[in-house]
């Protein structure tokens, strides 16, 4: 194991052994390459750097108390990646590639796995891009998939604590019928702009309402948002929203515990009903909010300077579950290495 300080670890790219690729010619997938080179050569007309067809996942792979390696979810990636292909015109990266990918790249790279309870995780990227080169709105014909994994700290310094968050009206991430049910970075560079704006004025991130009637909470930044209250977590339900495996985790999580779940539209004026709030995504897992401003109205929306019970309760069970603690009772986590 490389000898790192885990515990200090910000969430960062740090360069690894090895990365896995895969090409698409001629209508087909072919063999997974090993390369140790941390560049791509791209024709200068290659289709993702022109008309942005790429789309990426992420998730993590943990080194757990019992000594082995746990990734989570990763058939759900699969099939998120394999949706956003449908929705962007790009051959779909079969499950078991995508797995096997997985799986390689993370035993090639074990010596950059953090050590158990260090707060830190091995995060992996799958990277789907189009090479071919033309001039012209189409679809390319060659597609390069590659997955590379690098070692991270919490996404938040202060790891699990209570947030602040500020709504934006005068900037939008993604329309209803748009790509923000894709994992496509055009949505994230759509949202640089309003989260530079937030950070400048002293909150973690931005908070969006529905492009269309500014009535809705969208979505945190980049992540799902989530409510608790009167024993239910409720999440929005929007087209716009990018479907986040750890929401549904959550969401699936909550019913275990015993919580309702509602998954729906979720006007502005309710977020004071609720007890607590968070934003939800594979980086964080839950970064509760401590409190939600609206500039326009002047309305603050207050949830504690401290994560809440509930919150609390569904992040520990989550991270139980994810790193062999407790009961993986649906079938999420695949030992990678024993």
């Amino acid at each position: 194991m490389k000898d790192l300080d885990w515990k200090n670890l910000s969430f960062g790219y740090r360069p690894t052994d090895y990365n896995v690729r895969c090409y698409y010619r001629d209508g087909k997938w072919g063999e997974i390459e090993v390369c140790s080179d941390e560049y791509l050569k791209l024709h200068m007309a290659a289709t993702c750097l022109h008309y942005g067809q790429e789309a990426f996942e992420g998730l993590k792979a943990y080194r757990c108390k019992d000594g082995k390696v746990r990734t989570f979810r990763v058939k759900d990636n699969a099939e998120r990646l394999q949706s956003t292909c449908r929705g962007i015109m790009m051959p779909e990266v079969p499950t078991e590639l995508f797995t096997e990918m997985v799986n390689k790249v993370v035993r090639l790279n074990q010596e950059w796995i953090p050590t158990y309870e260090s707060g830190a995780t091995l995060y992996i990227r799958p990277l789907l891009i189009g090479t071919s080169a033309q001039v012209g709105v189409h679809p390319a014909k060659e597609y390069c998939f590659l997955i590379f994994v690098t070692p991270v700290g919490p996404y938040f310094k202060g790891g699990f604590s209570s947030n602040p968050y500020v709504i934006v009206r005068d900037y939008d991430r993604s329309a209803p019928l748009g790509t923000g049910k894709y994992k496509v970075g055009g949505n994230y560079a759509a949202s640089l702009f309003a989260n530079n704006l937030a950070h400048e004025k002293g909150y973690a991130c931005e908070f969006y309402l529905d492009a269309k009637e500014k009535k809705y909470i969208d979505e945190c930044g980049a992540a799902n948002f989530f409510g608790i209250k009167n024993n239910t977590y409720v999440t929005p339900k929007s087209t716009s929203i990018l479907p986040s495996i750890t929401n549904r985790s959550l969401m699936q999580v909550a019913e275990d515990l015993g919580l309702k779940v509602e998954r729906r539209q979720i006007p502005e004026e309710e977020l004071e009903t609720f007890e607590e709030a968070g934003a939800c995504g594979t980086a964080a897992v839950i970064s509760p909010i401590s409190y939600i401003d609206d500039l326009d109205t002047g309305k603050r929306y207050s949830f504690g300077d401290q994560p809440g019970p509930i919150s609390k309760k569904l992040y520990d069970t989550l991270r139980g579950i994810q790193y062999g603690e407790i009961e993986d009772k649906h079938g999420w986590t695949n030992v990678v290495i024993e």
